[in-house]
């Protein structure tokens, strides 16, 4: 199996979880509301996963839309298991 990279930002609180699916809607990134990866256990239940390529644009949404965040992750899948490394 390909390693397979995707990033993940994880929220202070559910609330800001479902802020942020709000805002990523309407700013028409690609993303999907997930549970939160075991690889990263200190956050709410709740993540964003979304394409790395979209990095810069997501962290200038998180700065504009004052989103509070836990992290930002990047999530490296493959046939030897999952890692997470803190992107911020």
């Amino acid at each position: 199996m390909k390693e397979r990279e995707f990033g993940v930002i994880t929220f202070k609180s559910t609330h800001y979880a479902i802020k942020g699916d709000s805002i990523f809607k309407k700013e028409n990134i690609n993303f999907r509301t997930i549970p939160t990866p075991r690889e990263i256990t200190h956050s709410c239940g709740l993540s964003i996963k979304f394409d790395l390529m979209d990095l810069d644009r997501i962290k200038n949404i998180i700065d504009e839309n004052q989103i509070d965040i836990e992290g930002i992750f990047k999530i490296v899948k493959s046939t030897e298991g999952s890692r997470a490394e803190k992107l911020n």
